[in-house]
């Protein structure tokens, strides 16, 4: 388990959504667990919606300052520089979307590099546009990467078709997650799932994370 964690991926593609699960599951066995809200680029789906169950769960949150008011000023929390210094502390990092968002990141990329504790992991749905084939999704990791000069070290695949999804769906994404993986030579970490997709489907050796918060 890396200090800090960065999720980072495609418009759309669930990064808000993954970052609040991924927190609340490391607070049952880390004791200070802070999620940082970096989504300069969309401010209509952003971690402070899930202020209360964060707070609720002692998850704390590093918001925009005019998150979640009819103000949208692309400017990041002075906090930020305190996780990414400090190291007593695990961090989850929710990135704007695309190059757009990632170049937000870049300021912090010396101190990040430097520590070399984090992961940070590419989303892919694989339903959404730009990203279908594996090919399209490497060209997005690789403009990401590129903008905020921090490498991916691993593969999230989120691929669904919102509360329509079936075990199915997913299943039918695992073959382009793994050519995702051969074209980055990065492991496959993580398939996002509800527990009622979970249920159903037929699959070893990956591990599923259950999404309780703001499915989809």
């Amino acid at each position: 388990m890396k200090r800090l964690s960065l999720f980072a991926g495609h418009y759309g593609s669930g990064k808000t959504n993954i970052a609040i699960n991924y927190a609340l599951d490391l607070k049952k066995s880390v004791n200070e667990v802070y999620i940082a809200d970096m989504d300069i680029v969309n401010p209509y789906f952003r971690t402070k919606d899930s202020e209360k169950e964060l707070n609720e769960a002692g998850v704390k949150l590093i918001s925009l300052k005019y998150a979640n008011t009819n103000v949208d000023l692309p400017s990041l929390p002075q906090e930020i520089y305190g996780l990414v210094q400090r190291r007593d502390c695990h961090a989850v990092m929710d990135i704007g979307g695309d190059d757009r968002g990632a170049y937000a990141l870049g300021r912090y990329a010396p101190y990040i590099l430097e520590e070399n504790n984090y992961d940070m992991f590419f989303v892919a749905n694989f339903f959404r546009p730009l990203t279908r084939t594996a090919e399209e999704a490497y060209e997005v990791m690789r403009e990401i990467e590129n903008a905020c000069g921090i490498p991916f070290t691993g593969i999230i695949n989120n691929s669904n078709v919102g509360r329509e999804t079936t075990a199915e769906d997913v299943e039918s994404t695992f073959g382009i997650a793994d050519d995702l993986s051969r074209l980055s030579s990065l492991p496959v970490v993580m398939t996002t799932v509800t527990e009622e997709v979970a249920s159903g489907l037929e699959c070893e050796n990956k591990f599923i994370l259950n999404l309780q918060n703001k499915i989809f």
